[in-house]
């Protein structure tokens, strides 16, 4: 019965338009009168505490290195880096497209806005070169989404901070299959573009890869900061996210000179309003959260599924199923705090590692920012190249189903991601 209360006082919040995070405060507060258990005390001291936690500073500091990268001209150049290298080929742009997506991944941690940057600058280029614009636009949506799994992952930092599994195994655990979400993108590309008869530029010169190389180099070297910092433990994923703030602030306006005083001061609003959003909704979901502890549905929950808990494959191919369908109608955020706390618990039972979970967990999640109706991702690449909603659709479908292979791949074989996670830890 505390299943059906909270399921239907979330979904009808939402259904008459409620933010999520009002939705989520008002669903704690109903979990709260149903109990027998009113204290508006309660409900705040909880509200603030969600918001009051010291890995959530990776947060603000990660979103604003993304916007930074941006505005100084740190995405451009790792474009035309990659362009450099790969634009010669058959569907070139399109590679360029997956590079840019995997090395701008690397440094930002955020998908809207590493998607931002690849549609602004790749996709009038894929349209005056003749590419299908649905391929086009499916490509870069897919791609887009590799920056929550590959680290530093705002993703992840949530996930952690919600579910109390260690962050900084996240970010090294998710190398691996960010590598083969890469992947795996050039793969469907490659198929897809074997029907392709556009004219091919010129093979860039020695000196050319030279010059952009160098120009790059300094962005290039912020991933390397990063990955190196954690595994090696000089600092943990919160003073990472700092320091790639610092870093990205420093090329930006001393090396490249491209962030100018007005520059700075948009970049700051727009991180703010982001931050403030998803702080926020963290807030309100660690109330409602408290809630759902208290009322015991995790195991409810672990009840109905119990008979998969003795199966773990199973339980991740019923976990698989549930946050696609989940995914179709709320975003990636409100995903995690809403159902980590309650699934974690369960996979812990059935003798999944749980970093290992953490992992598919959000890559289940992040597969639902590419599927409408809500499609996040797909929704700023359709903003930005002013493309209607079913031609992203069809665009998007050769990439979503390589995404479910892989899915199942990792299924099949956890230890692609907890072999090289053991020899990282």
């Amino acid at each position: 019965m505390t299943v059906a209360v909270f399921l239907s006082s979330l979904l009808g919040f939402m259904a008459f338009g409620m933010p999520i995070a009002f939705a989520l405060l008002l669903t704690a507060a109903v979990l709260m009168w149903y109990l027998d258990f009113w204290d508006v005390q309660l409900l705040a001291q909880n509200l603030l505490a969600g918001a009051d936690s010291f890995p959530l500073l990776a947060i603000p500091f990660f979103v604003l290195a993304g916007e930074l990268m941006n505005a100084g001209g740190i995405s451009r150049r790792i474009i035309a880096m990659a362009q450099a290298y790969f634009g010669h080929m058959r569907g070139g742009l399109g590679y360029v497209a997956i590079a840019a997506a995997m090395l701008l991944a690397s440094m930002s941690g955020s998908a809207l806005a590493d998607t931002a940057a690849l549609a602004t600058l790749l996709l009038p280029m894929m349209r005056q070169r003749g590419y299908p614009l649905h391929s086009s636009a499916g490509l870069v949506a897919a791609g887009g989404i590799i920056a929550l799994i590959l680290p530093p992952s705002m993703a992840f930092v949530i996930y952690g901070v919600v579910t109390n599994t260690s962050i900084s195994q996240l970010f090294m655990a998710g190398v691996v299959p960010g590598l083969i979400m890469g992947t795996g993108l050039i793969v469907a590309w490659h198929l897809i573009t074997r029907g392709f008869t556009e004219p091919t530029p010129p093979k860039a010169s020695a000196a050319e890869r030279r010059r952009v190389l160098v120009d790059g180099v300094a962005a290039l070297m912020l991933p390397v900061i990063i990955v190196g910092g954690l595994r090696f433990g000089i600092f943990t994923p919160t003073e990472a996210a700092v320091v790639a703030a610092v870093y990205a602030l420093g090329v930006s306006t001393l090396f490249y000179r491209e962030l100018t005083w007005e520059g700075l001061i948009e970049t700051l609003t727009r991180a703010s309003r982001t931050t403030a959003s998803v702080m926020f909704l963290c807030a309100a979901a660690t109330a409602s959260a408290y809630m759902v502890t208290l009322a015991q549905l995790p195991d409810e929950i672990g009840a109905m599924l119990g008979p998969l808990a003795q199966h773990p494959q199973l339980l991740m191919l019923g976990v698989m199923v549930l946050m696609i369908l989940v995914g179709m109608v709320l975003d990636l955020t409100p995903t995690v705090l809403i159902l980590a706390p309650v699934l974690a618990p369960l996979a812990a039972k059935a003798g999944i590692d749980p970093v290992y979970f953490g992992v598919m967990f959000v890559l289940i999640c992040s597969i639902g920012l590419i599927t409408p109706p809500v499609s996040t991702v797909l929704n700023v690449v359709g903003g930005i190249g002013r493309i209607r909603i079913e031609v992203l659709v069809r665009g998007i479908m050769p990439f979503f189903l390589t995404y479910l292979g892989i899915v199942l791949l990792l299924i099949a074989f956890p230890q692609i991601i907890t072999a090289p996670l053991a020899w990282m830890r």
